[in-house]
């Protein structure tokens, strides 16, 4: 390419980068907002549709139904509900893949770094095994037996997982799952075309996806993974594209499933693959995480310090990543693997490999993950990158950022971790709280994108304003890594924080923002919240507590929002989602909401008006609970 793109670049929160990107002469995300700036008002506003050759309808106050007689309400919900029903299949296919190998793993008697994980998941499920090994595979085959049951037949794992006032009230409103995948299909079906034209019960609908998402895809695949991986342990790590030494072939990972590659990451380091590295002229091998499953790895990193290099940054990061051109190959497995990263891949000759055929990239290779084949997989792809790494290192132009970043973030925060370091208790907590000194609790989750204000340009100036009002905030998806870059997770941004949250930082010696690792952790902070309501002896919607997905992304960040909703918790969105030209769906969601479950949906674009919303939710939240 011998255009430059210059200046036509989107805003970042994170400076460095934005420059770095604008410098860069080849085409990226950043680049192509410009193109797109124009949107179709009909689109924004969900009241389009195309689901049948009568269409596209479009609805209007001179034309208020389609051809078939929908009106703006229906075509509004029935959209809402398939793009959650996708982004539930999305987490599903997850958590059924990961609980796949915890059990092919179990009887293969492999290695389960995370003991204790096993041992508690065992005793929620209520398993009696003394073999670790059969103790993991009923643990798995609990998970995969109740996500493959019919939608007719309730889910057995939502009840012993969930907290019991939730399911309570889940039970009243008739929004208990049946079977996971199967919940899923009945989404799809019942928003095809002339069936379901009832916009409350479709919505009703959205939350039952939203629950078997949270109970499934979020909070099982954690307590999966932890098993499989490790536990997460509290430790700080170098963040940003500081992270990739050009010394090693470099392995940028990317997607939401940690398990498929965990054989890979041994061989990696064993004698044969640094000999085989050696030969070819580098130090040996490392990987380079990008979005969630990079944030995953950085979570674990304390069990994977020889293999991992760091964290590099989120989706909207992976292309200037790549242009540094010290990437020698991406690994990906799922989504935020953006399509754009093909033709810097092309230019840049970096090999692509793609482990799961949901995720198969236009000029990547397939190799499917095959358990039983892993180790063969694991040689041959260790083969195919080196290959890559010969062809590629020294006719491709190194631009790296050594100083992007920072060396010292806060990671591996669980609600295990944080627990232990709070003395086992969540109680120093509950009276920080109390006491004012932490007003209450922000979840600032989900994807980055490019559209509310920028590159994590609303994500960061929330945080900024949040914590400078004495709420603390835990984060959770590619939110993290543009947060993480911009150094709101090391113990220097205590300075940023109001005075109350200032001095429990600057005495605890840890950071106003923590970070709970990829999206899936959403399910992490639910664990949080679950336990303090339980020690308070309240249900969730009392808690000072509140949810931002300020620049939610994908369909999958429908249904994390749902679950939100579902728990009962407000719901901060930059952007609204597109439903805005259905004035039932408005209402529900905004308003009605907070009867059904105690949640709602705030849209604001704006940080400080957000972050004043916010405040306000929590003081009466605070008020409600008497302090």
């Amino acid at each position: 390419m011998n255009q430059c793109y210059g200046c036509n670049t989107c805003k970042s929160a994170d400076k460095p980068l934005e420059e770095f990107i604008r410098s860069l002469p080849m085409e990226t995300s950043h680049h192509r907002v410009e193109g797109q700036s124009t949107k179709c008002g009909f689109g924004l506003q969900g009241v389009c549709c195309r689901l049948c050759s009568n269409g596209p309808c479009r609805i209007t106050p001179k034309a208020p139904r389609g051809i078939c007689g929908a009106n703006a309400d229906t075509i509004v919900t029935r959209n809402l509900l398939r793009a959650v029903a996708a982004g539930s299949g999305c987490y599903i296919h997850v958590v059924e893949n990961t609980a796949l190998n915890l059990k092919k793993t179990a009887q293969a008697r492999g290695e389960l770094k995370g003991m204790e994980s096993l041992n508690h998941l065992a005793e929620l499920l209520q398993i009696t095994e003394e073999d670790p090994y059969v103790k993991a595979e009923k643990v798995a085959d609990a998970v995969l037996e109740d996500i493959y049951r019919p939608e007719y037949v309730p889910a057995a794992l939502v009840e012993k997982i969930a907290y019991q006032p939730r399911v309570q009230r889940w039970k009243e409103l008739g929004i208990m799952p049946g079977g996971a995948k199967a919940e899923v299909f009945k989404g799809v079906v019942k928003c095809s075309t002339n069936l379901n034209s009832d916009p409350v019960d479709m919505l009703l609908d959205c939350l039952k996806l939203g629950i078997s998402t949270g109970i499934y895809g979020l909070t099982l695949t954690n307590l999966l993974n932890d098993v499989l991986l490790g536990q997460p342990k509290l430790r700080t790590a170098p963040v940003g594209l500081r992270v990739i030494d050009p010394d090693y072939i470099n392995i940028m990972i990317t997607g939401h499933q940690h398990t498929i590659f965990v054989d890979l990451q041994q061989k990696l380091i064993s004698d044969a693959a640094k000999r085989k590295a050696r030969e070819a002229g580098a130090k040996g091998f490392k990987l380079v995480g990008c979005t969630c499953v990079g944030q995953d790895l950085q979570l674990r990193g304390a069990h994977y310090t020889e293999v991992f290099d760091g964290h590099a940054g989120n989706n909207y990061t992976s292309e200037a990543i790549l242009a540094t051109g010290a990437i020698d190959a991406v690994l990906s497995e799922f989504n935020c693997t953006l399509p754009g990263i093909e033709p810097i891949c092309d230019e840049l000759k970096i090999k692509q490999i793609c482990l799961d055929d949901v995720a198969k990239k236009a000029n990547a290779e397939l190799i499917p993950f095959d358990f039983k084949n892993r180790e063969e997989q694991s040689n041959e792809i260790i083969d195919k990158i080196i290959a890559a790494y010969k062809e590629r290192r020294g006719s491709v132009e190194l631009k790296l950022m050594k100083d992007h970043g920072n060396e010292h973030t806060l990671t591996g925060v669980s609600e295990g971790s944080l627990k232990e370091f709070l003395g086992g208790k969540w109680k120093p907590l509950i009276d920080l709280i109390v006491a004012g000194k932490i007003k209450g609790i922000a979840g600032v989750v989900g994807c980055s994108n490019l559209t509310a204000g920028g590159h994590d340009v609303l994500s960061v100036e929330l945080t900024k304003e949040l914590i400078a009002r004495d709420i603390i905030v835990l984060t959770a998806g590619c939110s993290s890594g543009g947060i993480e870059n911009c150094g709101f997770m090391t113990n220097e941004a205590a300075k940023m924080a109001g005075p109350g949250l200032r001095a429990v930082c600057e005495k605890l010696n840890i950071p106003p923002v923590l970070n709970f690792g990829p999206c899936l952790a959403i399910g992490r902070l639910e664990i949080v919240a679950t336990e303090i309501a339980a020690e308070l002896g309240v249900d969730l919607p009392q808690l000072p507590l509140v949810l931002s997905a300020a620049q939610w992304l994908e369909e999958q960040a429908l249904a994390d929002g749902c679950f939100g909703l579902a728990l009962g918790l407000p719901l901060h969105l930059g952007l609204p989602p597109f439903v805005t030209g259905s004035k039932t769906a408005v209402k529900v969601l905004t308003e009605d909401m907070k009867v059904l479950t105690g949640g709602q949906i705030i849209i604001n674009g704006d940080a400080k008006e957000s972050a004043d919303i916010l405040e306000e939710i929590i003081q009466e939240k605070r008020q409600g609970l008497h302090i």
